[in-house]
């Protein structure tokens, strides 16, 4: 599983799927999204907004990405 790193307290799905390179615009990512294409935590998520914390696990176009905390 691949981590994204996030200084903030946590990230929007959108914005985490445009951070590892999954989608190209903030365009793509909502429509994929309300299509039913991105699962967090093992169930379909169609809200561009939902915040992801680090322990979360985001499923989409076959990978798994998390965030993490810088250290």
């Amino acid at each position: 599983m691949r981590k994204i790193v996030i200084t903030t307290e946590f990230v929007k799905l959108q914005d985490l799927l445009k951070l590892a390179g999954l989608v190209e615009t903030g365009g793509e990512a909502k429509e994929r999204i309300q299509a039913g294409e991105a699962r967090v935590n093992g169930e379909t998520c169609v809200q561009r907004g939902k915040k992801i914390r680090p322990g979360d696990v985001v499923e989409f176009a076959g990978r798994r990405i998390g965030a993490a905390y810088a250290s």
